[in-house]
Parts: structure tokens; sequence; C-alpha cells
């Protein structure tokens, strides 16, 4: 099981794990209802390098993103879970409307991000090429969304 850390702990964990000549690679996203679509880019994204890191949205950055009454789960929780994947060794709580400080912060070697994106329109390219990193398309179609799930629970009769 993963572990859910600070940034400043995260920091000196993943310098100790470059020191052992590991590759990070860096996940996000908001991750409020998982669901398979979540589990197939954890999967891709662990594939990229030794360690990886997931970037979780804090609650304010879920708000604005995805509007009224989300998250559903709050950050701790949506963490919490994530860090239970197979896979992701690190978990990070950020604030703000991109992932673009985390990834100035961690340097990761690669940055993963979801198939609906293509690497010309991931909004933090270039931050991660000024740093000498890449980015990875990885996971399944984008046939899942957390939007989707949760009309479905609200139209079913329980």
């Amino acid at each position: 099981m993963g572990q859910v850390l600070d940034l400043q702990t995260l920091r000196q964990i993943v310098a100790r794990e470059r020191a052992r000549g590991r590759r990070v690679a860096l996940a996000n996203g908001c991750f409020d209802l998982l669901h398979v679509g979540h589990a197939r880019y954890l999967e891709g994204s662990k594939r990229e390098a030794d360690i990886l890191v997931v970037g979780i949205n804090d609650d304010e950055s879920v708000r604005s993103l995805k509007g009224p009454g989300r998250p559903v789960m709050d950050a701790a929780d949506r963490a919490e879970l994530v860090a239970a994947f197979r896979g992701v060794d690190y978990v990070v709580v950020f604030g703000g409307s991109t992932v673009a400080p985390l990834l100035d912060a961690l340097r990761p070697e690669v940055h993963c991000k979801g198939t609906d994106y293509t690497s010309e329109t991931v909004p933090e390219r270039e931050v991660v090429r000024a740093y000498g990193g890449r980015t990875a398309i990885v996971g399944d179609p984008k046939d899942h969304a957390t939007h989707d799930l949760i009309s479905r629970i609200k139209g079913s009769r329980v």
C-alpha cells in the first residue's frame, strides 16, 4: 500500500529514490468516486517508471474544476483510496488550478496523463519539457467518467 505524504516529506523521499537510480512518474487527478478508468490510468502510469507518485486535487480545486456538489469524497479519503491501489507508491494532495507547481517541485522523469489528452494538449507540457522530463499518455480510451457514474446513481432507484 502506498503512503499519503506532505510535499516536503515526499520531496526528500523522491531525492533518496533518485539517488538509488530509480525513475519517478507522476499521475494526477481528482479521483472522486473511483472507477475502472482510474485503475487503468494508474496501472499505465506505473509502467512508465520505478516509482509512482499520484497528485490528488484538494477539495477546493475539485469544486472549481468540477462544479457544485463535488467532490463527493474529501481529499483525505480520496488520497487513502488511491494509495491502496497496487503500484501506487506515494500520494500527495495539491491545491490550485494546475499541477504545474507540484511538477516543478518534484520534477518527475515522466508526467502521466489520461487518454483525454494528447502530448500537445497537456496543459503542463512546457513545465515538464523545461526541466527535461517527458509526458506519457496512458490508460484506456476515455469511456469512463465520474460525472456519468454520479448521473447513473442519481437516476437509479435504490
